[in-house]
């Protein structure tokens, strides 16, 4: 009798994602997707850039991963994950991702009791919202959720160290001013923190320092008046 078991997630290289990345506007026109990646001096870092009608439209720098549950007939081994990788209140952001695999390729899936090619969707997804005119940029780590058309499964998405601007673009590799995403934000503000508590310690100390000295001195040159007029008659 056969016999399931339950695989070990496995992941998919990236290497044509940025058609996961489907922003505010609809582009219509024919587009060119360069995969820039071999300049990455990270080895699990892509980087792409997208033209249209010869204008740069996106910019974008990540390490990502994809884990991707699936059955495999029962046995002894653990498959192991591979890393991969306008007005004032205009915003963009990323409201659609869409994977598609294969797990009948043996490379990344090992004894797939079903294989075929599935497709991964996100469902009411607003990630990466950033102000329009502004890049975005997270070194932490993030995680997306995609319904799988495999049935009962979902696969996750771990986004990191990502840089992404779209629209607004100077020139190739010239990002505008970081919108830091919450999590990067709190990391600096508590890496600052003790510093400024510091800076702030050691003005009051100064401070304190500076009055005490201040008052001893005017106090030791303050000349006393005395407090019996019979005192007068030895003054002079």
């Amino acid at each position: 009798m056969d016999l399931r078991a339950r695989a070990v997630p496995s992941v998919e290289r990236l290497r044509v994602l940025l058609m996961l990345f489907h922003t505010v506007a609809q582009i219509m026109a024919e587009q060119e997707v360069e995969n820039l990646s071999g300049l990455s001096t990270n080895p699990e870092k892509d980087i792409f850039v997208v033209r249209e009608n010869g204008t740069t439209c996106l910019m974008a720098e990540f390490a990502a991963k994809f884990i991707v549950p699936y059955d495999v007939w029962a046995s002894n081994y653990v498959d192991e994950s591979h890393n991969t990788s306008k007005g004032p209140e205009a915003k963009w952001r990323l409201s659609k991702v869409q994977f598609i695999y294969d797990s009948s390729e043996k490379t990344h899936f090992k004894d797939a009791v079903s294989p075929g090619k599935h497709t991964a969707n996100s469902h009411h997804l607003s990630a990466l919202v950033t102000p329009a005119g502004r890049s975005y940029e997270c070194q932490a780590q993030q995680t997306i959720s995609l319904a799988s058309s495999d049935p009962q499964k979902t696969v996750t998405m771990i986004l990191s160290a990502v840089h992404i601007q779209p629209f607004d673009i100077i020139s190739d590799f010239v990002f505008s001013e970081e919108h830091k995403c919450p999590v990067d934000e709190r990391e600096q503000l508590e890496e600052s923190l003790p510093l400024i508590l510091g800076l702030i310690l050691g003005l009051v100390i100064v401070v304190t320092l500076a009055i005490y000295h201040i008052h001893h001195k005017m106090t030791a040159n303050q000349v006393q008046n005395p407090r019996d007029r019979s005192q007068y008659k030895h003054m002079g």
